[in-house]
C-alpha cells in the first residue's frame, strides 16, 4: 500500500499547476466530479505549434480524468473566417492524436446570445454608442485614471432596444453604432469600462450566410459559450488574465437572466491561464503569418519554415515530437522563449526511432573502382533502422560506377581528415574498402572523377572486413540511383526574437531560410516511399517527401540535421 501511495504522490508531482487545480477540484466533488474543457480556435487561419500546446492541455487534462474535450470554433467575425480554416484545424488536431466529443460553433448560439443582450438592455446594462472607436477608446481613461463616460450612456432603453434592431439589418453602417455593456467607467480593470459587446458586419457568414448583420465580441460570446455546453474548466492563455473577471460577471449575470441564482460562482466555468509558447527565431502572430502567406514572402501556410502544424507536417515532424516538446517544456504561470533547438531535439529523438536509413547524395562525384569488373553488380542488404528490428532491411546495388558527396574527398588533405583522399582507405558503406589512386579534373581546376581500387575480401561480413579503417562513406550506384530535387530549410528568421524587434519583421526573415539542391541521387528504393514517410539520409539528417514529388520528379525536404549545427554557429 505504501508503494502505491508514493507511486501516486510521485504521478501528481508531475502534473503541471493547471491538471493538480482540476484533480484537486474533482477530488472536492465541484461540478459533480466531472471535467468537461474545449479548445475554440477561431476559423481565420491555420493552427500552429502555440495552438498545439492548448490542445496537448484542453485534451489532456479531460482525457486523463476521464473527460470530454470538445472542439468550438469561435465563428463570430465573418470577415476572417473561411470553411477552408475550419477543415485544416479539424485535419490538424486528428494528426495530433487527438479526438473531441463533439463540435461546435459560437455562432450556434447566436439567437441566445442576442436574447442576452436584449435583456441586458432592458435591464438597464447594455446601450447603444454612436460613437467612432476612436471616440471611445480616448474615453477609456487609463489604469491609474478613470475613463469618461459616453454621452449616450444613458440613453432611453426603448431608444438603445429599437436601434439595436436596427444593428441587424441591411441597411445599418458599419462602424456607426455598437452595443456597449454598462458596468464601471472607473474600474482599474480596461476591461470592465463599459466593453463593446455588439458591432456591425455586413460580409456573409460561412454558416449562417446573411441571416445576421450584427455579431458578438468575443468578451462576450465566449463565456456564455462554455456556459451553454457545460464546460467546468475555460484554460487559456495568459493574456487573459485580465479578462477573467468580465468572462465571470456575464456568466452570472446570464445564470441571473436564467434564474440560477443560487451558487452563482461555486458551478460557472473556472478560468486558468498558463504561459504561451513561443519559439526562437519564429514568429506566432497570425496577422503576421497571414501576412507571409499573403505577400507570398513563403510558398503558403503548409510552408515547411512556417510553425503552422500543416508546415511542420510537410517538413516531416511527427505528431509525438511536437507532443514530447510540449511536455518537455511544461506550463508554468511565467513567459518564456522556447529555443527552437529543443524542438529540434524532440524531432530528433523521435525520428531516429522511426526513420528508414537510406543513401542520398547531394552534392554528387563520380568515384569509379578501377578493379571491378565492368557490368558486374552486387544486391546488398541494408538496415532499415538499427533502433527497430521489425522494420527489415531492403537491398542497395553496388557496381564500379558510383556516386559520393564531393565532401568526402580533399585531394590534398591534412592529418584528420579521414574521408577520401590519394592513397588512403576507407570502407564504403555495406560494401567493400577501397584505397583512392587519384582523380581527374576539368580545364578549370574541379574534380569530375575520382579511381579507386577496392579488396574484394573486405566485403561487409566477409573475414577480411574486421581490418579497421577510419571512415565510412556512403555512395549510390550511377546506373542504379534516381535523380530527385532537395530542399534544404532553415530558420525562417536571422534573429532569434523577432517579435522583440522594433524593425519591421519583413526585414528580419532569413534570405538563406531555403535552399534548392537540383542535382541530387537518392536509392532507387525511395520510388516506393510515401508523402509523410520518415527517412534518414545517412551521414546528412532527417528528410521526408514533398507532396510536390511525383515519380518523375521526386522531392524531398530536410526535416532536421542529425546535430544542431546552429549551436556550433552561435558560441
Amino acid at each position: 500500500m505504501e508503494t502505491k501511495k508514493t507511486t501516486e504522490n510521485e504521478e501528481k508531482k508531475n502534473l503541471s499547476f493547471v491538471e493538480q487545480i482540476v484533480e484537486g477540484e474533482l477530488e472536492k466533488g465541484k461540478n459533480g466530479g466531472r471535467i468537461q474543457t474545449r479548445f475554440p480556435p477561431e476559423p481565420n487561419g491555420y493552427i500552429h505549434i502555440g495552438h498545439a500546446k492548448a490542445i496537448c492541455m484542453d485534451f489532456g487534462v479531460a482525457d486523463r480524468n476521464n473527460g470530454v474535450c470538445n472542439l468550438r470554433f469561435d465563428d463570430t467575425n465573418p470577415s476572417k473566417e473561411d470553411t477552408e480554416y475550419v477543415d485544416s484545424i479539424l485535419h490538424d488536431i486528428e494528426w495530433l492524436g487527438f479526438k473531441w466529443g463533439n463540435v461546435y460553433y459560437a455562432s450556434d448560439y447566436f439567437e441566445k446570445l442576442w436574447d442576452f443582450a436584449v435583456w441586458l438592455i432592458k435591464k438597464g446594462l447594455a446601450y447603444i454608442d454612436e460613437q467612432t472607436s476612436e471616440q471611445i477608446a480616448q474615453q477609456k481613461g487609463t489604469p491609474t485614471t478613470p475613463g469618461i463616460a459616453s454621452p449616450y450612456r444613458d440613453r432611453p432603453v426603448e431608444e438603445s432596444l429599437r436601434l439595436f434592431e436596427l444593428m441587424n439589418t441591411p441597411d445599418a453602417v458599419e462602424g456607426s453604432m455598437v452595443l456597449r455593456a454598462k458596468l464601471d467607467m472607473a474600474n482599474p480593470n480596461m476591461h470592465f469600462r463599459d466593453p463593446v459587446i455588439y458591432r456591425i458586419i455586413h460580409i456573409p457568414h460561412h454558416r449562417t450566410g446573411t441571416k445576421w448583420h450584427a455579431y458578438p465580441m468575443y468578451d462576450f460570446a465566449h463565456g456564455q459559450s462554455d456556459y451553454f455546453e457545460g464546460v467546468t474548466h475555460s484554460i487559456c492563455t495568459l493574456e487573459f488574465v485580465p479578462h477573467r473577471p468580465l468572462y465571470d460577471k456575464f456568466i452570472d449575470l446570464l445564470k441571473e437572466m436564467n434564474g440560477e441564482t443560487d451558487n452563482i460562482a461555486d458551478n460557472r466555468p473556472r478560468q486558468i491561464e498558463f504561459n504561451r509558447l513561443n519559439l526562437t527565431y519564429t514568429v506566432m502572430s497570425k496577422r503576421k503569418l497571414h501576412t507571409l502567406v499573403d505577400e507570398k514572402l513563403v510558398s503558403g501556410w503548409d510552408d515547411p519554415r512556417m510553425p503552422t502544424i500543416c508546415g511542420m507536417r510537410r517538413r516531416g515532424y511527427s505528431a509525438q515530437s511536437i507532443r514530447n516538446f510540449i511536455d518537455s517544456i511544461g506550463y508554468t504561470k511565467f513567459d518564456a522563449l522556447n529555443d527552437y533547438a529543443l524542438l529540434e531535439a524532440a524531432v530528433r529523438d523521435d525520428l531516429n526511432k522511426k526513420a528508414c536509413r537510406v543513401s542520398a547524395v547531394l552534392n554528387p562525384v563520380k568515384l569509379i573502382i578501377t578493379n571491378y569488373p565492368e557490368g558486374k553488380t552486387e544486391e546488398l542488404e541494408a538496415i532499415n533502422n538499427p533502433e527497430n528490428e521489425a522494420d527489415g532491411t531492403h537491398t542497395i546495388t553496388f557496381s564500379r560506377e558510383l556516386w559520393i558527396e564531393r565532401e568526402d574527398f580533399m585531394e590534398d588533405a591534412p592529418k584528420k581528415f579521414f574521408r577520401l583522399s590519394p592513397d588512403k582507405e576507407v570502407r564504403l558503406k555495406n560494401a567493400y574498402i577501397i584505397k583512392c589512386k587519384g582523380c581527374k579534373k576539368d580545364e578549370e581546376g574541379n574534380v569530375v572523377e575520382i579511381y579507386a581500387e577496392y579488396d574484394p575480401t573486405s566485403k561487409s561480413g566477409m573475414e577480411g572486413a574486421n581490418r579497421k579503417v577510419k571512415g565510412t562513406l556512403h555512395w549510390l550506384s550511377v546506373g542504379h540511383c534516381k535523380k530527385a530535387e532537395v530542399r534544404l530549410y532553415d530558420r525562417l528568421f536571422e534573429v532569434e526574437n523577432p517579435s522583440a524587434d522594433d524593425r519591421d519583421f519583413r526585414e528580419l526573415l532569413n534570405p538563406n531560410s531555403l535552399t534548392v539542391l537540383d542535382n541530387c541521387y537518392v536509392e532507387g528504393y525511395l520510388a516506393e516511399k510515401k508523402v509523410g514517410d520518415f527517412l534518414q539520409f545517412q551521414r546528412i539528417g532527417y528528410f521526408t517527401i514533398d507532396p510536390d514529388s511525383t515519380p518523375e520528379h521526386l522531392v524531398f525536404n530536410r526535416t532536421v540535421g542529425l546535430k544542431d549545427t546552429w549551436a556550433k554557429m552561435n558560441k
